[in-house]
């Protein structure tokens, strides 16, 4: 009888410990998912978008700057990153005082203000962009000037690249007042958050 008692607390205690384990397995499974939790979390987009511009023509910027403020419209936040032949869009002036001849070149050969860039398509010397200024006025759609100004009220962070204004000859006094300069490390740290990243 005494044995069959020693078996049975035997039995009980081998039980006790394999429950015990068990546990100890569960709670170390429960802090390995909550360990993932965080770190999915951690590396979840945030709500924001990335546009690099790099098109010097109208009708592309044009369609940069509509999904550019109807996404700061809907509460994202919004950076653009404009490059090369993109930097014609954020120009205010054109200057040649105190530039080289190849820089003197470039900026006779690019647009002064954003309303001068060509169509990338039907251009004929200007007079498809011209018309399809008529018609964006007649259907009050906003021109490509308005949806800039639109894009700074709506908070859209304008970064110009200043490696492509330093191989383009553009001076920081020929850009728009209140943008930001900065490499690719700017527009990187942006894009890895971001959950979508256009290149336009």
């Amino acid at each position: 009888m005494s044995n069959q008692v020693i078996v049975t607390e035997q039995e009980a205690l081998r039980e006790t410990m394999e429950l015990y384990q068990r546990l100890r397995d569960l709670e170390n499974r429960v802090l390995e998912l909550e360990q993932r939790h965080k770190d999915l979390e951690r590396d979840m987009p945030e709500p924001r978008i990335s546009i690099v511009v790099m098109s010097g023509d109208y009708d592309r910027v044009l369609a940069a700057f509509v999904i550019a403020t109807g996404a700061a419209a809907m509460g994202l936040q919004v950076s653009m990153f404009f490059t090369f032949w993109g930097l014609g869009v954020l120009r205010q002036n054109r200057r040649l005082r105190g530039k080289g001849l190849l820089e003197k070149a470039f900026t006779l050969l690019t647009p002064a203000v954003a309303e001068e860039l060509s169509l990338s398509r039907l251009n004929f010397a200007c007079l498809g962009l011209r018309l399809l200024k008529r018609q964006m006025r007649q259907r009050n759609i906003s021109s490509l000037s308005e949806l800039i100004a639109f894009a700074r009220d709506l908070g859209v962070r304008m970064v110009a690249c200043q490696m492509s204004m330093d191989v383009m000859g553009i001076k920081p006094e020929e850009l728009q007042p209140g943008l930001e300069t900065g490499g690719v490390a700017t527009f990187l740290a942006d894009a890895t958050k971001s959950k979508a990243t256009l290149f336009i």
